[in-house]
């Protein structure tokens, strides 16, 4: 059997005096996949990704979390740092997401119902899980 590369194996490479050398990745990129459906992969990354419910707080918790909002609302001047756990409603699919932050509360909007902090973060009552600080 011959082989039939024989007149052609030893040559040297072939270098082309008017246009410059790819790169390894622009050579690379030739040869990548052609992504038909632009942004599928996006869709399906958001429909697999979980969210939370939020847990309804029962009476005693409650209760617990008015009070330590009073304490808190009376210790404002001193700019106590704080913990706060919350609830945050996810803004593109039903549910959310627990977080958990450390931070120094600046104004209790008893009208809004909302807790504000020194960092811009601004939480609605209903929210809130737990408040950890100096009590």
């Amino acid at each position: 059997m011959k082989n039939t590369y024989e007149d052609i194996i030893h040559l040297p490479h072939h270098v082309s005096p008017t246009r410059p050398q790819m790169s390894m990745s622009e050579r690379a990129a030739q040869f990548s996949p052609f992504a038909a459906l632009t942004g599928y992969g996006d869709v399906i990354a958001e429909t697999a990704r979980t969210t939370d419910q939020q847990a309804e707080l029962d009476e005693d918790l409650l209760a617990e979390l008015d009070q330590k909002l009073r304490v808190l609302a009376e210790h404002l001047q001193d700019a106590p740092k704080v913990s706060l756990t919350y609830f945050q409603p996810d803004i593109r699919k039903e549910g959310g997401a627990y977080r958990t932050v450390s931070c120094k509360v600046t104004k209790i909007d008893q009208t809004a119902g909302k807790l504000k902090t020194a960092d811009g973060l601004e939480i609605p009552f209903e929210d809130l899980c737990a408040i950890d600080g100096p009590f």
